[in-house]
């Protein structure tokens, strides 16, 4: 039986780490190196790998992901797999889901402890991606599944992954659907199909995208905000040169009443996202009354994030402006995620 032909993309991160003369981890291994460190995995693919760049993901852009899935898309191979920093892997992983369908299993993963600990994850998750990129359900699945992140041996779908602490083994999490599947032993356990509804929506609309990056300001909210960055942003010309923005509110979609009237201001000036900063709604729509609950929110002109998590939700907004949409197909779009 042949193996499948396996691509490696690798983009740096701390899977990609080696100690530099005082100790201090750099950004040094390129996709030979990874492979290299995990023999196991010539009985597994004919793998090519390429090495992308060398930086942490926390250095990485919107155009050079976009450059990425161009090259995903070109690939000829039967699976592609993406190495990189765990810092933004939910945000890049969610944006090569809205770029590409392929009808080979796509995958993104990563390390958290660098090479120079106890028991690094970064060979196990390698060869964990590889036996999920050649196994036969996922392959026959890969459409329906959509790009996926794989670690400590389990397979999340991309809209859903999210890092849930920033240096546990057990970061990755999918709080409100679960993992699709499970390693064990040297197989894959299939455990569900993602709704992909919205997924599929979003890229009919989106169209091809190629456009100029769209900056989109992350927005928190909290306790006796008093919405300063705001008014400093819509004060300014050039809005700072944010095209968007996405608001991070409270519960099921709220933010301070003190902030009624630069919420209507912010959602006249440019498309602005409410999603929740709980991580994952779907959020209320009318429930609450008041000027900065749900209803009061949605009747100012602010736009619905669904169940997407701010970051995700960030991706999606900076691709829609990116593909030149105006906003009621911005809301409309956003409406497919609840």
């Amino acid at each position: 039986m042949s193996r499948p032909r396996i691509h490696i993309l690798a983009l740096g991160g701390t899977i990609a780490t080696r100690p530099d003369a005082s100790g201090v981890m750099q950004m040094g291994a390129g996709a030979d190196d990874l492979v290299k460190a995990v023999p196991l995995l010539g009985t597994l693919a004919e793998i090519e790998a390429e090495t992308v760049s060398r930086v942490g993901s926390h250095s990485l852009s919107f155009d050079q992901i976009h450059a990425l899935a161009a090259r995903i898309a070109a690939s000829t191979a039967e699976g592609v797999i993406v190495t990189q920093g765990t810092d933004t892997l939910e945000e890049t992983a969610f944006l090569l889901d809205l770029l590409l369908e392929r009808d080979v299993p796509v995958i993104v993963t990563a390390a958290m402890r660098n090479p120079s600990l106890t028991s690094p994850d970064g060979p196990g998750n390698l060869l964990a991606a590889v036996r999920v990129a050649c196994d036969p359900w996922i392959r026959d699945h890969a459409r329906s599944l959509g790009v996926m992140a794989v670690m400590l041996d389990e397979v999340y779908a991309a809209a859903d992954v999210i890092k849930a602490h920033p240096t546990r083994l057990n970061a990755f999490a999918s709080p409100q659907t679960g993992p699709l599947a499970a390693l064990v032993e040297d197989r894959v356990v299939p455990l569900s199909l993602p709704v992909r509804d919205a997924v599929a929506a979003t890229r009919k609309r989106l169209g091809k995208v190629d456009g100029t990056a769209q900056p989109v300001a992350l927005l928190w909210m909290g306790l006796d905000e008093p919405g300063r960055l705001i008014d400093a942003m819509l004060g300014a010309s050039d809005h700072l040169g944010y095209r968007g923005a996405v608001v991070a509110a409270m519960g099921g979609g709220h933010i301070p009443e003190r902030l009624a009237e630069v919420a209507g201001r912010l959602a006249s000036a440019m498309p602005a996202v409410v999603s929740p900063r709980a991580g994952g709604g779907p959020m209320l729509r009318q429930t609450y009354g008041g000027p900065t609950s749900e209803i009061g929110l949605r009747k100012a002109g602010l736009i619905w994030g669904g169940r997407l998590h701010p970051l995700k939700a960030r991706v999606l907004l900076e691709t829609c402006l990116r593909a030149g949409l105006p906003r009621a197909a911005i809301a409309e779009l956003f409406d497919a995620w609840g």
